[in-house]
């Protein structure tokens, strides 16, 4: 299990745990990203932050700060 955030671009992942705050995660999991979803870490932005997953069919950015808090399993 590690976090979102350590991943390389191109890698693909399941979401096995969201530590994320109850208030930001009721948000992030009406966009689908629940456990067992699986992603792909698409790109970083030059300075890092934020990045850009694929996941269900679409891209989403997430903070750093938020993906170092998704663990996931590769």
């Amino acid at each position: 299990m590690v976090p979102l955030s350590s991943l390389a671009p191109g890698t693909q992942a399941t979401v096995l745990r969201i530590d994320i705050p109850v208030a930001q995660r009721g948000r992030l999991m009406e966009m689908g990203l629940l456990p067992g979803t699986v992603v792909d870490l698409v790109r970083f932005a030059p300075l890092g932050d934020p990045l850009e997953i694929r996941l269900r069919g679409y891209h989403l950015s997430l903070r750093k700060r938020d993906a170092d808090q998704i663990w996931v399993q590769l």
